[in-house]
């Protein structure tokens, strides 16, 4: 099953295909974008194929990455996937180009993917694990009602349940 495609206001979410990957290495070679996030970024070829690789999946159905545009513009990217691409629990997770950063736009597009998440697929949470560091991925799991839990490694875990995010649209459609 390919991932549906999503709109927002300001946003298309559509499923990342191989043909990103140049734009997903420019932004990964922006100043600041990976100084929270752990990965293969000093090697260039390895860079390459993790990029690849978790373009590829194969993800459980509904799972995977989807590119972020607006105005048909490469924004960056958001994901849903097994946490460490193996599971069981199921992660949530954003990027963006630095030029992307500041105007609420992972929060829209994560939001985005929560009634996927949690009506459609039926995933009894989401996690984000975010180093403590990182401010403003802090603040787009707050805005999202991910909750801080416990340590994993140097990232703190945050997690939201899928009835806690129900109570919360339920009230957002009250009078």
């Amino acid at each position: 099953m390919t991932p549906p495609c999503f709109r927002t206001t300001r946003l298309r979410l559509r499923p990342r295909r191989l043909e990103d990957t140049e734009a997903c290495l420019a932004m990964d070679r922006e100043p600041a974008v990976l100084r929270h996030i752990d990965g293969p970024w000093d090697d260039a070829a390895a860079h390459r194929a993790f990029i690849e690789a978790r373009t590829r999946g194969p993800w459980p159905a509904g799972l995977g990455y989807w590119v972020v545009e607006a105005g048909g513009a490469f924004l960056g990217w958001v994901l849903l996937i097994p946490e460490d691409a193996r599971g069981p629990e199921v992660e949530i997770g954003w990027r963006l180009r630095r030029a992307a950063w500041g105007q609420g736009i992972a929060t829209e597009a994560a939001a985005a993917l929560l009634p996927h998440a949690f009506r459609r697929l039926g995933l009894p949470r989401i996690i984000a694990d975010i180093n403590p560091a990182n401010h403003a991925s802090l603040a787009v799991a707050r805005k999202l009602g991910l909750r801080p839990g416990a340590w994993q490694g140097r990232y703190l875990r945050h997690a939201l349940e899928r009835a806690a995010w129900q109570r919360a649209e339920d009230g957002k459609e009250s009078p």
